[in-house]
């Protein structure tokens, strides 16, 4: 039997059709380890059956009238177009009424006409990663053969604007490109993209932070600068996600990113054999929640292990975020990056901490402001005329 979700409480679960395979290796990459997990497994692709079991399930399951099917990778366009095709009748045949969306991430050096076509003609959202010019781009992501992929990436974006898909950049921002916050900026805003989400690169090997990994004191002068671009001319003309997010959280509502959200447990991940896990960060053996062939959706993603993985954000908080005057706009950001002590010496606070805090306190009274437009009724990219009388 079953178990029916909460009313009101869409069950998200990102899917991994190529697993772990890619034709890049990223040096930051963090999912490539992942094959560790599957070392019998040469060719770890979800099969058709697997497939039909999860959208059977996953359209079951949701209570609300839209559904989101999220592709992620590895590299997702290493299966083919008819694998997709395969995907959309399976989501027509069980959908019962709902609309469903389908959003795809992807390197975007595989993408042809033929793929755009197709993109465009089912609405799918298109997530690229790029992580800005060539000269930070090439820097760790790289072809399998160690040759730069730039340009082959440039070409796939330029192919989507050309059939019209829409499509948003998703960069990674390390030790090198986060010392040119208006360069990485400017570069997005000069390719036409209307949609940039940018995350901050935390690794760590042996317990060590690694070379490629942000430091803090990086990562609050690049979101400072990089802020300090955007709200004098490009409000409510570029979505910014993290900027988006901390408004979300200054005007009391939900934010679109989980890193900033109160709860984690809201973006599971299944593994192409079928094995569900607690976040896509989290892909490990002790949170692993089961597999679709012996439990449902629904009983691993409500059920016990995955609550007490979403309390965990909120009841692990050192003493230092539990008194944070900002602790509401970030929340503790993501429990991967929470190991190191506080100034009390409580295991526990974010890597990122200083970080973030040098940005909260530098866009609060933008941020006031924006609220407060927001809550009279007006559009919150007013900002602009204060920042450009000054």
């Amino acid at each position: 039997m079953s178990t029916i979700a909460p009313f009101g409480k869409p069950l998200y679960v990102m899917l991994k059709p190529a697993g772990a395979l890619c034709n890049l290796s990223c040096r930051y990459c963090y999912y490539l380890e992942k094959r560790e997990l599957y070392p019998a497994e040469q060719r770890p692709l979800l099969s058709d059956e697997l497939l039909e079991e999860f959208t059977r399930q996953y359209l079951e399951a949701q209570t609300m009238p839209q559904v989101l099917f999220t592709w992620h990778g590895g590299e997702t366009l290493l299966r083919p177009i008819s694998f997709y095709q395969r995907a959309l009748a399976l989501q027509r045949r069980y959908a019962r009424g709902r609309q469903i969306d389908n959003c795809l991430q992807t390197n975007g050096t595989l993408l042809t006409d033929e793929w755009c076509e197709f993109f465009r003609e089912n609405h799918f959202l298109i997530g690229i990663s790029i992580d800005g010019l060539q000269v930070f781009h090439d820097r760790y992501r790289r072809s399998r053969n160690g040759g730069p992929s730039w340009h082959d990436v440039m070409r796939g974006i330029q192919l989507l604007q050309k059939h019209g898909v829409e499509w948003n950049a998703m960069a990674v921002v390390n030790s090198y490109n986060a010392d040119h916050p208006l360069e990485f900026y400017r570069f997005f805003r000069d390719i036409g993209c209307q949609y940039l989400q940018f995350t901050p690169i935390v690794e760590r090997q042996d317990g060590v932070v690694t070379d490629f990994s942000v430091s803090p004191q990086q990562w609050g002068r690049f979101l400072c600068t990089l802020y300090d671009e955007w709200v004098k001319q490009d409000v409510g003309e570029i979505f910014v996600q993290t900027f988006d997010a901390t408004l979300a959280n200054w005007a009391g509502v939900a934010p679109g990113i989980c890193s900033l959200s109160a709860m984690c447990g809201h973006a599971a991940v299944m593994e192409f054999n079928g094995d569900v896990y607690a976040c896509d960060h989290f892909v490990f053996p002790e949170f692993r929640l089961g597999n679709i062939r012996q439990q449902s959706l629904t009983s691993m993603l409500y059920g016990e292990r995955q609550r007490t993985f979403g309390r965990m954000k909120q009841g692990a908080l050192p003493r230092q975020c539990r008194e944070c005057q900002f602790l509401f706009a970030c929340h503790g950001e993501c429990p991967k990056n929470r190991f190191t002590a506080d100034r009390y010496g409580e295991y526990g606070l974010n890597y990122l901490c200083t970080g973030y805090h040098q940005f909260f306190e530098h866009v609060a009274p933008d941020m006031d402001f924006m609220k407060a437009e927001l809550d009279a009724g007006r559009a919150p990219a007013n900002i602009m005329k204060i920042k450009n009388k000054c």
